[in-house]
């Protein structure tokens, strides 16, 4: 049962108790029971939060886990993050290289402040905001009620930014909420730069694959070259004469050509 039921269905019972008695006081006993039960639903709700909020990152675990490409995880963590809010709008931004932005900042003051400061920046009533002034009209057409942004940090950089808004009919963003997404922005961080690392060996080894079959080619391409050259100049001289070398020479030249094969071979099984 959600926590808002379960405190609505305390509270009919304290109601119910208190109608049986509307002829007498209060007394110090049944204030400090109504009190008791108020506390106790207050923290019915508080757990089912916390329970729904561990859940989230368990799901965003796993979503990101599965995954080392940027876009399926900021897809992935966007989502999840929408349908544990139910939010007007969320979204993932990234910085570019240089600490350059991929949207307006100007246009987005809040986003500006949270990418440049790396703090968390909550705007509780967005359309009454002056900062926002120049949206209002938007805001309300949307009704749009508060604006969450949290920055994505690596080593004390703000790489990016979560921005959340939600709904002037929908529930409130408690202070609980907003260091849930704090924890997930740290989850993101990790998750990009793993991405990241796993994208730049993907690189490496495509750029040692290319660099292998280069050299390969140039060493066919010795080969054919020189084999070309002694045919050539085989055939100019003649026959190669190799009875007028000494016998010693022969054989040492026989030996070169021995080891210079072995270690061709050797080169070939360590590709």
């Amino acid at each position: 049962m959600g926590s808002e039921a379960t405190a609505r269905r305390v509270m009919r019972q304290l109601d119910a108790t208190s109608a049986g008695h509307t002829n007498y006081a209060m007394t110090p006993t049944a204030a400090s029971t109504t009190a008791d039960a108020e506390r106790l639903a207050a923290r019915v709700v508080e757990l089912e939060r916390e329970r729904k909020h561990l859940l989230a990152v368990i799901e965003i675990l796993k979503e990101v886990s599965t995954s080392l490409h940027f876009i399926d995880i900021l897809q992935a963590i966007a989502r999840k993050l929408g349908e544990a809010f139910g939010l007007d709008r969320c979204s993932i931004f990234l910085a570019e290289r240089g600490g350059a932005s991929v949207v307006d900042l100007e246009r987005y003051p809040e986003l500006k402040r949270a990418m440049q400061t790396g703090e968390t920046v909550f705007i509780p009533d967005a359309a009454s905001d002056p900062s926002l002034k120049h949206v209002k009209g938007e805001l309300l057409n949307r009704r749009v009620q508060s604006i969450t942004v949290v920055p994505i940090t690596w080593r004390g950089v703000a790489i990016g930014a979560i921005f959340l808004r939600t709904f002037r009919d929908g529930p409130t963003f408690s202070d609980e909420d907003v260091r849930f997404v704090q924890v997930v922005a740290a989850l993101t961080a990790q998750a990009l730069r793993n991405a990241h690392r796993y994208e730049r060996l993907a690189q490496r080894q495509q750029e040692t694959g290319e660099s292998m079959r280069r050299m390969e080619l140039e060493r066919v391409a010795l080969l054919s070259f020189l084999r070309r050259l002694m045919g050539a100049f085989g055939e100019r001289e003649g026959a190669w004469a190799e009875g007028l070398l000494p016998r010693a020479s022969a054989e040492e030249l026989d030996r070169l050509v021995g080891v210079a094969m072995a270690v061709i071979q050797e080169e070939a099984k360590g590709r």
